[in-house]
């Protein structure tokens, strides 16, 4: 059987992470942990005996791996969790518990964590109105933003 899954590399605390990850989207759980074992660590680095090696979660059903790896890899823009949620109430959530708890914002619906993950948060509407006749005046506003506003990409789309 052949399975795909996402391996994000952390520089330590992927328990914490693993579980705040989980905390944010329903259907979300984590699936099982391995640790270093005595005397082993990332290369050129410390005894990490007993820290955790992955955490293999489920965030809404899409399986991920951290990785406890050490600092040769930090985590960038270049990868994001996408999170397509419908309306703001969602939006503002999400954004809150990401951003709120040692995260910063970005632009275009993109924030990232304490621990340095991106995350894109977009309303379904975005979508809907990126596909309809509108989408460029949708677009151009949706660059203005920083957390995504459903009312203001509504308006727009007028």
């Amino acid at each position: 059987m052949t399975s795909v899954q996402t391996c994000l590399w952390f520089d330590g605390h992927i328990d914490e992470a693993a579980e705040f990850y989980v905390s944010l989207l329903p259907g979300s759980k984590i699936l099982n942990r391995t640790q270093y074992e005595p005397g082993s660590g990332p290369p050129d680095g410390p005894d990490m005996t007993g820290q955790a090696l992955t955490v293999d979660l489920e965030l809404a059903g899409v399986p991920y791996t951290l990785l406890n790896g050490g600092p040769q890899f930090p985590l960038s823009e270049a990868v994001s969790i996408v999170v397509t949620v419908d309306g703001q109430a969602e939006v503002d959530r999400l954004w809150e518990a990401i951003v709120g708890n040692g995260g910063r914002e970005s632009q275009c619906g993109w924030c990232s964590d304490r621990f340095g993950l991106s995350w894109q948060i977009v309303p379904q509407q975005l979508n809907d109105l990126l596909a309809g006749p509108h989408a460029e005046a949708v677009m151009r506003e949706m660059m203005q933003q920083i957390k995504l506003d459903v009312a203001r990409l509504e308006a727009a789309a007028r």
